[in-house]
């Protein structure tokens, strides 16, 4: 199996389309331009234009507005197999900013690039079409989430979609998995204040339910974990490829 195959975006695909090798190709020709970024430094502002998107290869990655009076709402966090910037760049300019939390490497994918894959393969549009629909479920997700569920409960949904997510690439599951967010990147997506943050999670492991320390995340009670969240992992749609 090539490195194209084997590929974060590849396994996420996986999810909804068979890929055809006409399919790993036209994938592989995507994966032409490789680029590193370090932790800190945006990718992407807030009101670009002319950019192009990208596929997260390995490292995480944040998306984020910057409102008038400084403060920070993060968007969505982006893992390996994510498009960077997808929307903006089909949109011609960028809503919001792309900043990379760790070090990170990322295939650059111009647009003329991207429309003469989907032209060639079809089926390989509409899998990336799935993977921005179900981009957009997580963001609807989140909306309920900040603006429907008690603290405890966001924090707990939050931290099982992401061990969902990083399953689907196979970087996690239902014991834990390994996450550099800090407490204050919890507070900034969440709504939540940084003390907040810290004494939400200190409840969540005083209960018996799951432990956030030192870059991991150990979850010691997945059902209670998703009892609390009302975690109903269907709107991430990883059941099985639909188109074969």
């Amino acid at each position: 199996m090539n490195r194209t195959e084997n590929s974060p975006l590849a396994r996420k695909l996986a999810a909804f389309v068979a890929l055809s090798p006409d399919e790993f190709a036209a994938l592989k020709q995507l994966h032409q331009r490789r680029r590193t970024f370090v932790a800190g430094r945006d990718m992407v502002h807030q009101g670009q234009s002319d950019q192009a998107a990208y596929i997260l290869e390995s490292g995480w990655v944040c998306s984020y507005k910057i409102m008038s009076d400084g403060a920070r709402q993060i968007v969505d966090f982006q893992i390996p197999g994510d498009f960077l910037g997808l929307r903006s760049v089909l949109l011609q300019t960028s809503d919001h900013s792309i900043e990379p939390i760790t070090d990170i490497q990322a295939v650059e994918v111009l647009v003329d690039d991207l429309l003469g894959a989907f032209a060639q393969t079809p089926r390989l549009a509409a899998a990336i079409l799935w993977a921005a629909s179900r981009d957009e479920a997580m963001v609807v997700e989140h909306l309920v989430g900040v603006g429907r569920r008690d603290a405890n409960a966001r924090m707990a949904h939050f931290l099982l979609e992401l061990g969902a997510r990083l399953a689907l690439v196979g970087m996690g599951g239902k014991e834990g998995y390994a996450c550099p967010l800090t407490q204050y990147h919890l507070a900034d997506a969440l709504g939540l204040s940084a003390v907040h943050v810290n004494r939400v999670l200190r409840q969540l492991r005083e209960d018996g339910l799951v432990t956030f320390r030192d870059g991991q995340v150990t979850i010691h009670d997945y059902d209670r974990l998703v009892t609390l969240a009302e975690f109903d992992p269907a709107y991430l749609d990883q059941t099985g490829p639909i188109l074969k």
